[in-house]
């Protein structure tokens, strides 16, 4: 049965067992991404419960407008984020962006100055910047998510994915090279 018809089935019914098939197949998942945010595996643990509990209640918001594994990633991003936000007491800068200001470059090439960081600088650097900077910066390079699928996880457009994904980088990069 595929992740959609599991959903469809699920929310049809509340069957909880069929609930255990999906989070079977994902609690791996999503627990790796909540340890990127979390300061143990205790705290990641507690995350991903978290997530599974939230995601039960939320599921029939699915509308499988992208892959479930792709919704889920976002869902899982999204709560991580406000986790991370809510107990730091962080203000996340929410960056409006007009098109006048994209520059011309091609987004889409890899950034090499960001593969060619040491792994133990860079996550330490991942820290330094703000949740959602970390967020879309996660999405885009270890979880090699396109723009357009960005587009469909942020709701916003891709002049906007491409302007936050470049802002992200800058940021990494500054706090990479202050350290």
């Amino acid at each position: 049965m595929t992740d959609e018809e599991l959903v469809a089935k699920i929310t049809q019914s509340n069957n909880t067992v069929l609930f255990e098939i999906l989070y079977d197949r994902y609690a791996d998942l999503v627990y790796n991404k909540c340890y990127g945010f979390a300061k143990s595996a205790d705290e990641a643990k507690d995350l991903t419960q978290d997530v599974f509990l939230k995601l039960f209640v939320k599921l029939s918001s699915f509308k499988g407008k992208s892959k479930f594994s792709t919704w889920l990633y976002a869902f899982t991003y999204n709560h991580c984020v406000n986790y991370v936000t809510r107990n730091t007491a962080k203000k996340i800068e929410k960056n409006a962006v007009e098109a006048k200001e994209i520059k011309e470059e091609s987004y889409e090439e890899e950034d090499y100055s960001l593969y060619q960081m040491k792994v133990d600088k860079l996550k330490i650097a991942l820290e330094e910047i703000p949740p959602n900077d970390k967020m879309i910066i996660l999405l885009k390079y270890q979880d090699y998510l396109t723009i357009n699928e960005l587009e469909g996880i942020l709701g916003i457009g891709e002049s906007a994915v491409k302007m936050r994904l470049k802002r992200a980088k800058d940021k990494l990069i500054n706090a990479y090279n202050t350290l």
